[in-house]
Parts: structure tokens; C-alpha cells; sequence
């Protein structure tokens, strides 16, 4: 009898996982959207509405085997999930794959792709016609929304402020300075050090996202004028439905203590991937994605009557590949010789080009032969 893997998210880890078990167990993809979101492309589905439709990827054509659920966890226990609506999934095996939320527009604030699509295209038309745009949040997803503007809209006024002295401290010098260069050649200005009247935080009056002048004082006295702005920062660990302690106790942060095979400690049958580990590393899709290959490998010698082998271990140097719209970016790659800053052409080649729809088109079997 086919034993029963419940993987409880369907990002880039969950997703991953329940496609590589779908031969092997009855997987169930327990998931409340419609559709797999590629958050990486969510900043260019902004500014280019013709192409948002690229981020999404229905959960219909993932699973050959599987069943998907359309519904939140609202609890788990050691013997399966208790979903918000009430029914109850019973597994073998468990996955806890609910990532993180982020401020709208880098991730979706809706669960259905259409509603998502629609917001879009609301916040697009806001964006077009406002020609000084304030990002708050001089990270990776503020770096990225100021370069996909300046591609559609080269001659808009960007300014990026944050209160941190230093832009991508822990990267390598050389990158941080070409990614500098970059910024100057595009004409967006950078405030480090600095953010709208903090300490204490006073953000524009306006919503983020909606059109509408207004000036704002940095702590350091400089007034910024703008008639749009973004916030580009506040991370949420996706973990509400573990906060009774049936299954495991949370960090601080809200994330999952795991082992070296990524189980989560105490149960040899539960794991967990994504930014919902406590792993001391960067969140990334890529290394939910290899948190997947280790956590399919395990369950899949379990599933065999083997003991599970495969460990993981967090990457010692940070990784990262930063478009800066689709012809410009940064990146630096981890080596066994340390960190490798890589050139302006492997950025656009493996992310910046595509921003990996290629890839996810080839996991839901949507790629054109």
C-alpha cells in the first residue's frame, strides 16, 4: 500500500518535493492559491503587465499521481494536517514547505492568480503615470524593483532610502561596487544611511503602490519629493499554523528548529524546507529548491525501507543573482575556493533573461517542445 506524503506549501520548495515523490507515494500539495507563484518575476510582472502572466503556473499539470488541495494548514500534528476548513489530512510522511509573505508587489497579497493579475495591472497603471518613484529598501527585491522600472521607464526619477550605513554588507566588495556603477549608469539615486524620518519610522502618508505627490524628510534632514513609492522590505515567516506547539516550538523568528537531513527535530518522518528552517543562511529560492533535493532523497529511501543519508549543509558565503531589469545585475556564486563574483552576462543568462520561467515551465510541464 502507497504510503501518503502531505507537503503543506507549494513554493519553490513544496513544489519541488511533491513532483519528485509523485511516482514513488500519494502526494498531497495542500496549498490555499490557484496557482504556483515564481515570485522572482513578480517585479517585472509590475512594470510589464503583458508579461505577468509568466508567473504563474497552475498546480493542475505538477502532479501525474497526486492530489492538490485547495486549502490553508491550520494546525499539524505528528499524524498529518488540520486544514482551515476543517477536513483533515492524514500522512505518512510530512512536509512543511509555507515559506515566507512579503510586501506587495514582490509577492502577491491574494491567493487567486486573477486577483493577483488584476492588482498588477491597478498598480502598473498608478506607476505609469508617476515620474518620481521613492523605494524604501536598498535589499535585493528594492535593488531589483528600481532596475525593472528603469528599464521600462528610463527617464523616471528613482531614489532608493534605507536606514543601513552600507548596501549588501557580507557580499564581495567588488560586486557591491559594480553593483553601484550600475545603479549610477542608470541614474537611480541612493540614500544609504537614511531612511524617511527614522528613527522614528514615518513613512509617506500615501499607500504604497498608489499615486500621489508628497515630500518626506530623511533622519539625516533631506526632503525627498516623490509621487509614488514602494515599500521593499518586511519578511514574514509563513508558520501561524504550528504556533500551538502540537508538533514542534518555533523560534523566536517564527522558524522551525531542523537537523542535518532537514527533519524537523524530534520527528523522523516530518521535514521542513524554505525560509521555514532555521538554517543560518540567506532565504532563496534556489536553496529551498536544494533543501527539496535532500528532503525528496530521505523520504524517498523511507519510503524503501533505507535509512535516509542525505544531509544538507547551509553554504558558508551568500549567494545571490540580482537582476537589474533584464539586461543588467549583479551575482556572486559560492566556490570551493570561496565566494566567486560572476559577470554582468551569467546573471542575465541564468536569471535576469527569464527570471526562471523557463525552468518552472519544465517542472508543471507547461514548456513548448
Amino acid at each position: 500500500m502507497a504510503r501518503t506524503v502531505a507537503v503543506i506549501g507549494g513554493g519553490y520548495g513544496g513544489a519541488a518535493v511533491a513532483k519528485a515523490l509523485d511516482a514513488e507515494a500519494d502526494v498531497v500539495l495542500i496549498d490555499p492559491r490557484d496557482a504556483f507563484v515564481n515570485a522572482s518575476g513578480a517585479l517585472r510582472a509590475l512594470t510589464q503587465p503583458d508579461w505577468a502572466a509568466n508567473m504563474f503556473f497552475p498546480f493542475g499539470t505538477l502532479l501525474a499521481r497526486g492530489t492538490v488541495v485547495r486549502d490553508r494548514a491550520a494546525s499539524v500534528d505528528p499524524e498529518g494536517v488540520t486544514l482551515a476548513s476543517g477536513e483533515r489530512v492524514e500522512a505518512d510522511y510530512l512536509v512543511l514547505a509555507t515559506g515566507s509573505s512579503y510586501t506587495y508587489p514582490a509577492k502577491p497579497a491574494v491567493d487567486s492568480s486573477g486577483e493577483a493579475l488584476d492588482d498588477l495591472r491597478r498598480t502598473h497603471k498608478e506607476l505609469a503615470g508617476a515620474d518620481r518613484v521613492l523605494i524604501a529598501g536598498a535589499g535585493p527585491v528594492g535593488l531589483e524593483l528600481a532596475g525593472e522600472i528603469k528599464e521600462v521607464w528610463p527617464h523616471k526619477e528613482v531614489t532608493i532610502a534605507d536606514p543601513a550605513g552600507e548596501l549588501l554588507p557580507g557580499y564581495q566588495p567588488e560586486m557591491r561596487e559594480n553593483l553601484r556603477r550600475q545603479l549610477d549608469d542608470m541614474g537611480v539615486r541612493l540614500l544609504m544611511g537614511s531612511a524617511p524620518a527614522a528613527p522614528p519610522a514615518a513613512p509617506p502618508a500615501t499607500e504604497p503602490g498608489r499615486a500621489g505627490t508628497f515630500t518626506v524628510a530623511t533622519a539625516g534632514g533631506e526632503e525627498i519629493t516623490a509621487d509614488i513609492w514602494f515599500r521593499a522590505h518586511g519578511v514574514t515567516i509563513n508558520s501561524g499554523y504550528l504556533a500551538d506547539g502540537r508538533l514542534t516550538t518555533r523560534t523566536p523568528q517564527g522558524q522551525v528548529p531542523v537537523t542535518e537531513t532537514l527533519n524537523v527535530h524530534g520527528h523522523d518522518h516530518v521535514y521542513a524546507v524554505g525560509d521555514l528552517t532555521d538554517l543560518a543562511e540567506t532565504k532563496r529560492a534556489g536553496y529551498a529548491m536544494k533543501h527539496a533535493e535532500v528532503v525528496a532523497e530521505n523520504i524517498s529511501a523511507q519510503l524503501r525501507g533505507e535509512r535516509p543519508t542525505a544531509v544538507y549543509q547551509a553554504a558558508s558565503d551568500p549567494m545571490i543573482l540580482l537582476p537589474l531589469g533584464p539586461r543588467g545585475g549583479v551575482g556572486q556564486l559560492p566556490t570551493p575556493d570561496g565566494p566567486f563574483v560572476v559577470p554582468v552576462e551569467t546573471v542575465v543568462e541564468y536569471k535576469g533573461a527569464d527570471l526562471f520561467t523557463g525552468r518552472f515551465a519544465e517542472l508543471f510541464g507547461t514548456a513548448s517542445a
